[in-house]
């Protein structure tokens, strides 16, 4: 059986307050896209980030899109 580890991170606290709510389907649609959104611009940041770290251009991106 899992156990659940105390105390819960922040998420973990404010997901369960969430929980005891009932949303209705539109608000619960809206969350997740929300929730999607989040982790979308989060992830292109840190591709942006690596790009530019890394030093890449769009010539770069365009020789790997030919399978050079």
């Amino acid at each position: 059986m899992n156990q659940l580890t105390l105390p819960l991170s922040n998420v973990q606290t404010e997901l369960l307050r969430l929980y005891s709510t009932n949303l209705s389907e539109a608000d619960l649609l809206d969350l997740k896209q929300t929730l999607a959104k989040f982790y979308a611009e989060r992830s292109i940041k840190l591709a942006n980030q690596i790009w530019d770290e890394r030093g890449l251009t769009n010539d770069d991106m365009l020789k790997w899109l030919e399978g050079n």
